[in-house]
């Protein structure tokens, strides 16, 4: 069955898009516009999730959120099983580290530096925690990146798709000469079919 992604330009929903084109997957895209504005999502997802947000996807009935889930899924479900190591490696135990930092541990300070930077002054007392969280978190991700810019093993993994989104975000803050290895990782995933696939057909994204 096709895969239905409900998709939120200018969001984490673009990984997913990314890996579905990897897997060489049959899937549907439903697009959502942020507020021109506001920059939120639409009421719209809120039909979809509760929480209102991006990616979701359906499929054989089911709906599944969260990006760690939806990738975990799409791989185990729609031939990406080469993208997970073995259950009973240690590169196992690194692949669960790096799903949960991509979108847990890196993602606070980003999100952070994201909405403090709209107070303006108001978030001067704020910023400079932010930004110390921010670098030493990209400083970590940094460090542990492969020399051959893959953060499980020595090819594509599913831990590189969940790391994707921070690397860019990171990138685009300004720390791409502070941090060579993820920029080169960013650029290689750019350079990609498979993603310059997804990003035709995903629409509006911020990221260059």
């Amino acid at each position: 069955m096709t895969v239905i992604v409900h998709h939120l330009n200018n969001s984490r929903s673009q990984r997913i898009l990314w890996l579905l084109e990897e897997l060489g997957a049959d899937y549907e895209i439903r697009s959502y516009q942020r507020d021109a504005e506001t920059n939120l999502a639409p009421p719209e997802l809120k039909q979809v999730h509760p929480l209102g947000k991006s990616p979701v996807i359906e499929d054989n009935g089911r709906m599944i959120s969260e990006s760690g889930a939806i990738i975990e899924y799409l791989c185990e479900r729609h031939g990406g099983k080469d993208l997970l190591p073995d259950r009973s490696s240690d590169a196992w135990i690194d692949h669960l580290e790096w799903m949960q930092f991509g979108e847990s541990s890196f993602f606070v300070p980003v999100m952070l530096k994201i909405y403090a930077g709209r107070l303006g002054d108001a978030a001067a007392p704020l910023m400079p925690r932010v930004d110390e969280q921010l670098a030493a978190h990209v400083a970590f991700a940094e460090e542990k990146i492969g020399d051959d810019l893959h953060f499980v093993g020595q090819d594509w993994s599913a831990a590189d798709v969940m790391m994707s989104f921070p690397a860019e975000i990171a990138v685009m803050q300004g720390f791409a000469e502070k941090a060579p290895k993820l920029a080169r990782f960013v650029e290689a995933i750019h350079a990609r079919p498979a993603w310059q696939r997804a990003r035709e057909k995903g629409g509006a994204y911020f990221v260059w």
